[in-house]
């Protein structure tokens, strides 16, 4: 397994005082990499101009600086997570109170190690978020043209928590019948929606797992499963494979691929007729929360 590449592959964007740079980046060591600025304002061109994984504000140094543009960081980039890290130098109890009223929500106390472990989990729980959107695009660029409902599976199968682990959470997400939702998979001849479920799990595990620091018994924690046991048992019963063989040789491309090749590929025209989920009087048909990340064919006709 290669673990050289961050497993958050977009940047890291910090505006942090000397000192708190190395400590910042060997605590993201197979997990993000970094781009250090001076200001804000440098951090607000980033990200403006490129993809950015993160953005992680010392307490101490924006306390100094902070300004308007810290508001605009957070209003204008809700997606890209902002943190502010209380490092070694004490801060004062007004440079908190300025960092929290400009937004920002996520305090790490970096000055204890349970911090830096704080900050992994943050950071790691993007890199999953960033593992499901690369997985919709991947779909889309297969199914294209999806229709609304086929659409609708996927984004609630990809947009919803990583602890939504059974059909019926999932079909809950959906807004229509677990019943609905398994009987219409049936007659179309597709997998069983629990598979797609079940995959799309393991590839976030996968994405886990390409942090080197994520034990197995982590991973099945942040995933909400009952135990390491308990994941193991469902890396077998999905793969084959045992947890170790699975951390070994899966990383998240190829478990995305294997998604593609047997959930998605081969079920193409099944997929793209598939029809009348069944939705609950008076609900929406695209969940709040993923609408953002329908086609903009979809968007602009909703």
């Amino acid at each position: 397994m290669n673990v050289s590449s961050p497993t958050l592959q977009a940047p890291v964007v910090t505006v942090l005082d000397p000192d708190e740079r190395a400590r910042v980046d060997a605590a993201g060591e197979g997990l993000y990499h970094t781009i250090h600025r001076e200001t804000i304002a440098d951090a607000l061109e980033d990200l403006k101009h490129r993809r950015v994984g993160a953005v992680l504000l010392g307490v101490v140094r924006c306390g100094r600086q902070l300004d308007r543009r810290v508001a605009s960081v957070v209003r204008e980039f809700p997606t890209v997570p902002t943190v502010a890290l209380l490092g070694g130098e004490s801060a004062n109890a007004d440079a908190l109170l300025r960092l929290g009223n400009a937004g920002i929500t996520r305090l790490v106390d970096v000055r204890v190690p349970a911090g830096w472990s704080q900050l992994r989990r943050i950071l790691a729980s993007e890199a999953m978020r960033a593992a499901d959107r690369t997985a919709l695009a991947r779909i889309r660029e297969v199914l294209e043209p999806v229709p609304e409902e086929t659409w609708m599976f996927f984004e609630a199968l990809f947009a919803a928590s990583e602890r939504s682990g059974t059909v019926q959470a999932l079909s809950m997400r959906m807004q229509v019948l677990p019943s609905t939702l398994m009987s219409r998979f049936f007659r179309a001849r597709l997998p069983a929606p629990k598979r797609y479920l079940a995959y799309a799990r393991l590839l976030r595990a996968a994405r886990l797992f390409e942090d080197a620091g994520h034990s197995i018994a982590d991973v099945s924690n942040a995933l909400d499963f009952s135990s390491p046991q308990s994941f193991g048992r469902h890396v077998v019963t999905f793969l084959g494979i045992s947890a170790g063989e699975f951390r070994r040789t899966h990383t998240a491309e190829r478990m995305l691929e294997r998604f593609l090749g047997e959930l998605v590929v081969p079920h193409t025209e099944a997929l793209r007729k598939l029809r009348a989920l069944m939705l609950r009087p008076g609900m929406r048909t695209i969940p709040p929360s993923v609408r953002d990340h329908r086609p903009a064919r979809q968007r602009r006709a909703g």
